[in-house]
C-alpha cells in the first residue's frame, strides 16, 4: 500500500512524469531557494528528494518578493531526449503578509519560464522566457512533435471574472507563436487553475483544479475531440475532492496530474493537507499524495470507488520495491554544502548569509537583516513534516547589544513565526528570550522575559512540537534541559493564520536564523541540527521531558 502524503510537509501543486522506471515529481517552494524541489521514486511507494534545479541569478532571483511569492507550480515533462521545466516566477500577488499593500489589489505580477535538461540532475539551461498572462503554466507535447503552452489567465479588469478561463498557445522555436486561445472558461466553482492536458483514445482531456486551494479545492476534468475544444464536461464535473466530507483525514485536496505506469495503470498525484484536528489549521502546509484512478467504459477517469475522495493508504502499483536511504535525524555540518532538507530565503546568492567553511564543522550565519525581511535574511530551515516533532541545535554567539540576535525559529513567514533568540542589552546583558509575530490585520510582536546566560559558552536550543501546541527549553554547560513555562501556539504557523487578503500558501520551518541589524555581520555558528519525529509530543511538564 501507498501512504499518504508521499511528501510530507511543505511540497504542493505536484507534476509527475515517468521516464523509462524512474518516476519524478516537482512541486513549488515559493520564495525557498534553491527554486522547485523534484522528488524520485521506481515504486511509487518511496520517494526521496532528489535535486532543486533552479540555482542561480540567471534562473531565478526572488529578492524582494513578498512571502508566498516566488515560484508557484511547476509543470515537469520529458520530451525530445529533454526534461522540460516549466514554472512562474510571482513578483506580486495581493497584499503582504504584514497587512500591508503591494500595489493594486488588481494587477499582480507572474512570469512563466521555461529551462531543460538533458538529465534530471542537470545542470539546466538558463531560462526561456514565455509570457506574465498568469500562473500555473504547463507544456503539453502533442504526438505530432508540436508543443502548447497553458495557463491560468488574470483578469485584473473591474468586475471581471480574475480567474478568466485557461489559455494555450504554441510554443516553437524558442518562443510563444501564434494566437492565443481562451479554451476553457471553468465552471461555478471558480478560480479555475492548475491545467494539465492529455491525449488519450483521439481525446484531448484537460485538467484543472477548482474552488480555491482551500477547503473547497477540487480536480474538474473536461475532454474534446480538438485541441482548442470545444471542451466538454466530465458527468461528475470534480473527480477528487474533499470539499464534502469534512471527516476525510485528507483535506484540500486538488492541482493535480496524471501518470501512466509501466504496464498502463493510471495514478494521480495532488496537492492535499493534514489539518489538526476538527478541521483545524494546516501547520504542515499542502503536501502531495497519489492513488490510482480507472478510465471507465465511457472514456471517463474515476477514482477506483467512483467516490472522488482522498484517500490515505492508496494500492500501490505493484512494482519491486524500492527504498531510499533513511535521512539521518543529525545534521553535522560537516560538508562544504548544505544537506539536502535544508533552504534558505529567496536570493541567489548564499555566500552573503551563510559559509560551511569559514569554520569546519559547523554553519556559520552572518548576522543580516531583520527576520521576516524581503531581501537579506540569514535564515536556513528546513521544512516540518509531522505534527510531532522535536528539534535542537546548538550555537555559539557572543552579541554586544541587543540589534545583534541568533537562536532556533519555528517560522512561516515575516508575520508568523517563535524564536528563540539570543541577544544582548544594558540591563540584561547576554540573554534568551522568545519574540512570537502574530498574524493580523496589524502585525503584534510579543516577547518573553529575558533569561540571563553566561559569556563564552555554547548554548543548546530545543523546540517540542506536538500539534498546536509549542514548547521551547535551552540548556548550557551540559546541564537541564531549563523549559520555559510559556506553551506557544504552534497553530499560526500555517495558511489559514491570516488576516483577510493575504496570500499565504507554504508551511510551517524550523531552523537556524541570524541577525545584526547594526550592519556589522556580527556571526553565529551552529554545530549540529536535530529534527526528530515523534509519534506523540515529549510535553515538559510530564517526567519524559529529559
Amino acid at each position: 500500500m501507498i501512504q499518504n502524503p508521499i511528501l510530507t510537509g511543505f511540497n504542493p501543486d505536484p507534476s509527475i512524469v515517468r521516464v523509462g522506471d524512474d518516476y519524478y515529481i516537482a512541486t513549488s517552494t515559493f520564495e525557498w531557494y534553491p527554486g522547485v524541489q523534484i522528488h524520485h521514486s521506481r515504486d511509487l511507494v518511496n520517494w526521496r528528494l532528489l535535486t532543486r534545479p533552479l540555482t542561480r541569478a540567471s534562473q531565478l532571483n526572488m529578492l524582494g518578493a513578498p512571502d508566498s511569492c516566488g515560484v508557484w507550480a511547476p509543470c515537469l515533462t520529458y520530451a525530445d531526449g529533454l526534461f522540460w521545466l516549466i514554472y512562474t516566477d510571482v513578483k506580486r500577488y495581493g497584499r503582504t503578509s504584514t497587512g500591508g499593500a503591494t500595489g493594486s489589489a488588481s494587477l499582480r505580477d507572474f512570469h512563466n519560464y521555461l529551462v531543460t535538461s538533458p538529465t534530471i540532475e542537470g545542470p539546466w539551461s538558463d531560462p526561456v522566457y514565455l509570457n506574465s498572462s498568469g500562473f500555473d503554466p504547463s507544456l503539453f507535447h502533442d504526438d505530432d512533435g508540436r508543443k502548447y503552452v497553458l495557463n491560468q489567465l488574470w483578469d485584473h479588469r473591474p468586475g471581471s471574472n480574475r480567474f478568466a478561463g485557461i489559455v494555450m498557445q504554441e510554443y516553437a522555436d524558442g518562443r510563444l507563436v501564434g494566437k492565443r486561445e481562451n479554451i476553457f472558461q471553468g465552471t461555478a466553482h471558480g478560480l479555475t487553475e492548475a491545467p494539465h492536458l492529455y491525449k488519450r483514445n483521439g481525446y484531448y482531456y484537460l485538467l484543472t483544479a477548482e474552488g480555491g486551494t482551500g477547503w473547497n479545492h477540487g480536480v474538474t476534468m473536461a475532454r474534446s475531440r480538438n485541441l482548442n475544444g470545444p471542451y466538454e464536461l466530465h458527468p461528475d464535473q470534480t473527480i477528487l475532492s474533499a470539499r464534502h466530507r469534512p471527516d476525510a483525514a485528507l483535506q484540500r485536496a486538488g492541482h493535480a496530474d496524471l501518470v501512466e505506469t509501466q504496464d498502463g495503470q493510471t495514478y494521480m498525484v495532488y496537492l492535499c493537507g493534514r489539518p489538526l484536528r476538527n478541521r483545524g489549521t494546516c501547520t504542515l502546509g499542502r503536501e502531495t499524495a497519489i492513488q490510482p484512478m480507472v478510465w471507465g467504459e465511457d472514456g471517463w477517469l474515476r477514482t477506483l470507488d467512483g467516490q472522488g475522495t482522498p484517500e490515505m493508504q492508496a494500492r500501490a502499483p505493484g512494482l519491486p520495491e524500492y527504498r531510499f536511504d533513511t535521512e539521518p535525524v543529525r545534521a553535522e555540518f560537516d560538508t562544504p554544502q548544505l544537506p539536502p532538507a535544508f533552504q534558505w530565503l529567496r536570493t541567489p546568492w548564499p555566500e552573503e548569509l551563510f559559509s560551511l567553511t569559514a569554520r569546519p564543522g559547523h554553519l556559520r550565519l552572518f548576522g543580516r537583516e531583520t527576520l521576516g525581511s524581503q531581501f537579506k535574511q540569514a535564515l536556513v530551515a528546513r521544512r516540518q513534516q509531522s505534527h510531532c516533532y522535536s528539534a535542537s541545535t546548538v550555537v555559539e554567539f557572543e552579541p554586544e547589544h541587543y540589534q545583534q540576535q541568533a537562536g532556533l525559529v519555528c517560522y512561516y513567514g515575516a508575520a508568523k513565526f517563535h524564536y528563540l533568540y539570543i541577544t544582548h542589552d544594558e540591563q540584561a546583558g547576554k540573554h534568551l528570550r522568545v519574540m512570537t509575530s502574530l498574524p493580523n490585520h496589524v502585525q503584534t510582536d510579543t516577547f518573553t522575559a529575558p533569561i540571563a546566560l553566561p559569556s563564552g559558552v555554547p548554548v543548546q536550543l530545543r523546540v517540542e512540537v506536538d500539534e498546536e501546541r509549542l514548547y521551547f527549553a535551552y540548556r548550557v554547560d551540559g546541564g537541564e534541559w531549563q523549559w520555559l513555562p510559556q506553551q506557544f501556539d504552534a497553530s499560526i504557523l500555517s495558511d489559514e493564520a491570516n488576516a483577510p487578503g493575504q496570500p499565504n500558501f507554504t508551511g510551517a520551518f524550523v531552523g537556524m536564523a541570524c541577525q545584526d541589524m547594526s550592519g556589522a555581520g556580527l556571526h553565529a555558528d551552529f554545530d549540529y541540527f536535530e529534527y526528530r519525529e515523534r509519534p506523540y509530543c515529549i510535553n515538559p511538564r510530564s517526567g519524559d521531558a529529559g
